[in-house]
């Protein structure tokens, strides 16, 4: 349904869902003003440690296609189509994403990106007001309060098609908890994350392979790499806030050295900043926020991770991100009601993320300690192998996640839950592809999975 042109509508923190949905909203022919907390990261530095890379995908893909941005986005990508694994004692293993060439995934710089979406806003029309954080918002009144943090002023701005996407710790979703009895779970990992830098070579080239996402597993932790266009690479350790090899006990560059020589023997040599760098960047906390309501009225909808904040163990946090921007749009234009829209999109989306914050959850026990077993190696060759003989019905489960935006993520979770259990019946006996009953696989398909779309 089309609406007047001088329908004003406001969003809340100019991150990556914020920019983008600022940007989709004024393709439709809205005024957007879009408050961020923050100065502007085109103009000032951002925090040391806090540039994590993130993995593009097909779902993201999609959503930045119907915002008209994704052919300036494409030179900040770099293919990824597989994982790279490293053990103990230097071997390393590539285990790729899929079988087609088209299935791959992209490493991309977040304040690349975030800098190319806040230039596109700009350019679509949205006014962009960066040092404005919302500091609260008052559902008896209809008012959001707004500081700018130059003046130290406040203003209250009417709580009316109001888009709330300032992340995981959204203050406007904890006035929703706090005001109108929302139940809300905020579950912290025990984990926690340290972003470090892998330093090009000196004639600038990468010194690992830059078409693979790398990891070291080491069972309760691990170690991945992301490659950067300038020939770096972002090193992320995931590791226990606490116990006996956390980041409580990585405290002096001994420890650190010793921790690192231990587990990932050909880290520290192409690192010689390794200890310095780790002291002085901030350790990152990660949780998954799961809310019970998203959207008051026609007056507010949060979006994002201030919506369901999930661990990025999937690669799936910033195109989840994203593809609500996209459903959010096709329910704008479904219906001439913001309050029908806005509990249409919440009612039909939330199955879905709550189904990839479960899968990321898993995928970090697959990522530091299932791919170290021949037998998940076995489960990923038979995969491709049932892929390759029933294309229409078995696709695995990574695959629905990363390559197939047009299959919800409950749906991906569901039969990937059932592939499961058909691959483990089919492994069972068999230590080898040779070995699998394949007769067996096609009537096990053809009975529990029905064919995909298309």
């Amino acid at each position: 349904m089309s609406r007047k042109a001088d329908d004003t509508v406001t969003v809340i923190g100019a991150g990556l869902s914020g920019a983008l949905l600022g940007i989709v909203l004024a393709r439709r022919g809205h005024r957007v003003r879009l408050y961020e907390r923050q100065q502007d990261i085109r103009r000032v530095p951002i925090d040391a440690g806090r540039s994590i890379n993130l993995a593009l995908a097909a779902r993201g893909i999609c959503a930045l296609e119907l915002a008209g941005v994704m052919d300036d986005v494409r030179p900040l990508l770099i293919p990824l189509p597989g994982r790279m694994l490293h053990d103990l004692d230097g071997k390393l293993t590539f285990v790729p994403y899929g079988q087609r060439p088209e299935e791959v995934i992209y490493s991309v710089s977040r304040p690349g990106l975030n800098c190319l979406l806040l230039d596109a806003a700009e350019r679509a029309g949205v006014e962009i007001l960066f040092d404005r954080p919302a500091i609260g918002a008052d559902f008896t009144r209809g008012r959001v309060t707004i500081r700018d943090e130059a003046t130290q002023r406040t203003e209250e701005i009417e709580m009316h098609r109001v888009f709330g996407t300032d992340g995981a710790g959204s203050v406007l979703r904890r006035a929703m908890v706090e005001q109108l009895n929302i139940s809300c779970t905020e579950e912290l990992l025990e984990h926690g994350y340290k972003e470090l830098t892998l330093p090009a070579r000196p004639n600038g080239e990468w010194c690992i392979d830059k078409h693979a996402l790398h990891i070291w597993p080491r069972g309760g932790f691990m170690l991945i790499a992301l490659p950067n266009t300038d020939g770096t690479f972002t090193m992320t350790l995931f590791l226990s806030m606490t116990g006996p090899e956390s980041f409580e006990t990585l405290t002096t560059p001994a420890a650190i050295q010793a921790f690192f020589s231990r587990h990932f023997p050909e880290v520290p040599q192409l690192m010689p900043e390794l200890a310095a760098e780790f002291l002085r960047h901030p350790t990152g906390i990660m949780g998954t926020v799961r809310s019970q309501q998203w959207s008051v009225a026609d007056r507010l909808l949060v979006v994002g991770d201030a919506a369901h904040a999930i661990t990025p163990f999937h690669g799936q946090g910033m195109n989840c991100c994203f593809e609500d921007c996209r459903e959010l749009d096709q329910f704008l234009r479904e219906s001439a009601d913001w309050s029908h829209a806005f509990r249409d999109f919440e009612n039909s989306r939330r199955p879905n993320t709550n189904a990839i914050a479960d899968m990321a959850l898993e995928n970090y026990l697959e990522m530091r300690d299932t791919v170290r077993d021949p037998k998940f190696h076995l489960h990923k060759a038979l995969s491709l192998e049932l892929e390759r003989r029933h294309p229409q019905r078995f696709v695995p489960r990574y695959s629905m996640v990363m390559f197939r935006d047009n299959i919800p993520y409950q749906v991906a979770y569901e039969r990937g839950r059932i592939q499961n259990e058909i691959l483990t019946a089919l492994t069972t006996k068999a230590d080898t592809l040779a070995a699998v009953d394949f007769a067996t696989a096609a009537r096990m398909i053809e009975q529990r999975l029905p064919p995909l779309p298309t």
